[in-house]
């Protein structure tokens, strides 16, 4: 997945409660899309108070939250499996490339790649899946979100709609419908909600 060179994710105090909130919501989607959960992802999602005024009325998270306490993690790992992995691929195929060209690594790949780099994101070794994966991209926005400074509200708009908001919808409609979805259904409603804030958002004069 991409990582951020030299940078970390801001909690500095002068970051707004909506950017910290915004930056949060894409890390817990970049990790259960990146990889199976494990118990540090359920503790992290239970402990989030859902009463909060930082937390929009409009997330799902008691959808989510009850969905996860409930599961268990062996069913869940295999749920991840055959969403994404499978017997030579999976159910569904998160990556942009496949959702807009129908094929994996062509051209919005190779322009994601060129974006990445110019904001001075970098492959982290070892790192197998492409760059356009929706939990990659989910990582991508938590630390933009999380450093307005230096990511822009025009870059991270920019960034959003060129890379992730021309097919992340469809891509959590699909979650919701597939086959095996059980938890991940709970996600695909979850980050179908968000990406609809997210758009509403970058709709907004600043």
């Amino acid at each position: 997945m991409p990582a951020k060179n030299a940078v970390a994710v801001n909690t500095d105090a002068n970051i707004s409660e909506e950017d910290q909130a915004r930056g949060g919501v894409y890390a817990i989607l970049g990790a259960v899309l990146a990889r199976p959960c494990n118990e540090e992802i359920r503790a992290l999602i239970a402990s989030i108070a859902t009463d909060d005024a930082s937390t929009s009325d409009a997330l799902p998270w008691g959808q989510l939250k009850t969905e996860l306490a409930g599961s268990d993690l062996s069913e869940l790992s295999q749920e991840y499996h055959d969403l994404f992995i499978g017997l030579g691929r999976g159910e569904l195929l998160p990556y942009g490339s496949v959702y807009l060209t129908g094929f994996l690594q062509e051209k919005p790949l190779a322009e994601l790649r060129t974006d990445l780099k110019g904001l001075g994101f970098e492959t982290r070794e070892g790192t197998h899946e492409p760059e356009d994966h929706a939990g990659a991209l989910c990582e991508v926005m938590s630390i933009m979100s999380a450093a307005p400074d230096e990511f822009t509200h025009d870059t991270q708009k920019a960034f959003f709609e060129q890379h992730m908001g021309s097919w992340m919808t469809v891509f959590f409609d699909d979650l919701i419908k597939a086959r095996e979805s059980g938890f991940y259904r709970a996600v695909g409603e979850f980050g179908k909600a968000f990406i609809r804030i997210e758009k509403q958002y970058f709709d907004m004069e600043v």
